[in-house]
């Protein structure tokens, strides 16, 4: 059985921002470096998704909105944070393609898990507003996907993101079928992820101190998210893989190691393995010291291999 592993450096690549961004380039290219020789892995070129995967999770007066604003040259500012040039439409449909398709190619069978590579993120996109560096809500749709076009009556989406995704939430914190749990550093961007937000009880919020290391965050995991994950019985995990909790990260103070995110992956496989076959999806979100990203998701993919091939 095998690992798929999305990704489309070029696309990626045209989606620019400017000098001195945290979400640059040069993470793909970081990422294909590292993960270049990898065994165990087939590799597909991310697709486009379709305006009707879009609608999933945003108003079509939002996807209008954001196609509009791209530049026809340069750079344009939707915030503080979040840019767009005339490559971001593609990359940003490309992401989005990449996880559904990777849906569809893991219920199917063909494959046990999968990874995507890309950019730009997709957790802080709430169905009407961009921010912090992401267009769409990549998990969320994929997550959509699954249960309103493959039938699946449970998925769960975890984001191990140092940053809340509350774009995410945003999305499917009205749906029952979709269960949502996130760490994350408290008080940090975006303000948001408390434990008392609970959604339709499919919420799951732990908040991490500034400066958490790993026991805080195995603790939160093994008392918190790991029981209600077992409760709710998903028949699909989809990742929301950030590793900017590395204490090497320069946007927050979360002290992770490359140990830490593939113990956190080796345990959500295993209850894959007990609750839906074994089924994954992986997406990529933050992760912003290049080193540190690299050997993150290297250890994230090898375990992720070692998890199919079982």
């Amino acid at each position: 059985m095998k690992t798929l592993l999305y990704s489309h450096d070029d696309a990626y690549i045209r989606h620019t921002v400017p000098d001195g961004h945290p979400e640059r380039p040069d993470r793909i290219k970081a990422l294909s470096k590292a993960l270049t020789g990898t065994g165990g892995l087939e590799r597909r070129e991310a697709p486009l998704c379709t305006n009707a995967h879009l609608s999933l999770a945003h108003p079509q007066t939002y996807i209008d909105a954001i196609t509009s604003a791209v530049p026809e040259h340069g750079m344009k500012a939707l915030d503080a944070d979040t840019w767009i040039s005339p490559g971001s439409i593609e990359a940003a449909m490309r992401a989005v393609g990449a996880s559904v398709d990777a849906v569809d190619q893991v219920l199917s069978g063909e494959a046990v898990n999968a990874f995507c590579v890309q950019r730009p993120p997709g957790h802080h996109a709430e169905q009407t507003r961009a921010m912090g560096f992401c267009l769409f809500s990549t998990a969320a749709i994929a997550a959509l996907h699954a249960v309103e076009n493959k039938g699946l009556e449970r998925v769960a989406i975890i984001d191990f993101d140092v940053h809340h995704g509350n774009g995410t939430q945003d999305v499917v914190e009205k749906d029952p079928r979709i269960f949502y749990a996130s760490t994350h550093e408290g008080g940090i961007f975006p303000g948001t992820g408390r434990e008392s937000e609970t959604g339709v009880g499919n919420i799951f919020n732990k908040p991490l101190k500034h400066h958490a290391g790993s026991a805080e965050f195995r603790m939160a995991y093994e008392g918190h998210i790991f029981p209600a994950i077992s409760k709710f019985a998903p028949q699909l995990l989809i990742l929301s893989a950030g590793f900017d909790a590395h204490a090497d990260d320069p946007l927050a103070s979360i002290r992770l190691q490359e140990e830490d995110f593939a113990w956190i992956t080796e345990r959500l496989c295993a209850l894959a393995d007990i609750h839906c076959d074994g089924r994954v999806v992986s997406v990529l979100e933050g992760g912003y010291d290049l080193r540190a990203l690299s050997d993150s998701a290297k250890v994230h993919v090898q375990t992720l291999v070692k998890a199919a091939q079982k």
